[in-house]
């Protein structure tokens, strides 16, 4: 060894950003296991199946606005649940009832 100490400002220094570090990572591991939940609420709400008599509804509905000429392709569950979602939800209908 050559005898030197370490000074305790360089100490103070690795302490402080040991500090920012830990500080980091624990905000960083929040935010992944919350990411993680909303990312289990998205697949759980994409296995969710649409039961027949909501199908045979929106078919009945399809049917009657079109006079037996539609045909229903797709049905989904809305998913999202974000405000701006929610906004361009509400203005699309908005759009589709003033036709």
């Amino acid at each position: 060894m050559s005898g030197t100490t370490p000074n305790p400002a360089d100490r103070n220094d690795l302490e402080a950003r040991l500090k920012v570090t830990e500080d980091t990572l624990k905000t960083m591991s929040r935010r992944i296991d919350q990411l993680e939940r909303e990312l289990d609420e998205l697949r759980r709400r994409s296995d969710v199946e649409i039961p027949d008599d909501i199908l045979m509804a929106i078919s009945a509905a399809v049917s009657a606005y079109l006079g037996n000429s539609g045909k229903v392709r797709a049905v989904r569950f809305h998913r999202h649940r974000t405000w701006a979602q929610q906004g361009r939800r509400a203005a699309q209908i908005h759009h589709r009832t003033q036709m």
